[in-house]
């Protein structure tokens, strides 16, 4: 059975496994994820899940300026210890994110972070726009689900595929290094600048 690249990018998302890891998983299961999933429990390579709950209050404040100094970029990513914050491979991390919010600039870290004022607004108008087409209503509320959806992935951060990688999401991206360096991590909020257009925060 071929592996598919989404199967792959899925399994990655779920359990913070590298790439060879999860598209070896799958390989080995003949793409079940369910058990592509506890092979990789086993191997201990899927364990990003177990240290979600735990408190990230050290961590770095990185900064990226681009297109000859016209953006600019402060972002907060935190994770455990002081130990990890002075890692490379952590180090090396804020600096992507921070570049990845010059090139795309999001409004949201998360989806959680996107006010109910801001939904409403983007469902009114993915709405009329979805009326107009004089598709009935039960058919015009999957059209807006299905563009909110898009919404998120484009305005929140952590759903946007990585510059850099785009199989990845920045979301992946971080469970990736929380399962490589054994400590919960998250983006705290970021502030984007660009010349003549003011500040977006997240």
């Amino acid at each position: 059975m071929e592996i598919t690249a989404a199967q792959v990018k899925d399994l990655r998302e779920r359990t913070g496994a590298g790439m060879m890891e999860c598209k070896s998983a799958l390989a080995e299961c003949g793409g079940n994820v369910d058990e592509a999933i506890k092979i990789l429990r086993k191997k201990g390579l899927a364990a990003a899940a177990k240290k979600a709950g735990r408190i990230a209050a050290e961590g770095a404040v990185g900064s990226y300026i681009h297109a000859g100094g016209r953006i600019g970029v402060l972002v907060e990513v935190n994770c455990e210890t002081d130990f990890v914050a002075r890692t490379p491979d952590f180090q090396g991390l804020v600096k992507d994110i921070a570049m990845h919010i010059a090139a795309t600039n999001p409004r949201f870290v998360s989806r959680d972070e996107v006010t109910a004022e801001v939904l409403e607004q983007e469902k009114e108008i993915y709405r009329a726009q979805a009326a107009a087409s004089g598709k009935p209503a039960e058919v015009v509320e999957k059209m807006v689900s299905g563009r909110m959806e898009k919404f998120y992935e484009e305005f929140c951060l952590l759903e946007q595929p990585f510059v850099k990688d785009t199989n990845l999401t920045v979301g992946a991206l971080l469970t990736e290094k929380v399962a490589k360096l054994g400590e919960n991590m998250r983006v705290r909020g970021f502030a984007r600048f660009a010349l003549g257009e003011g500040i977006e925060k997240a």
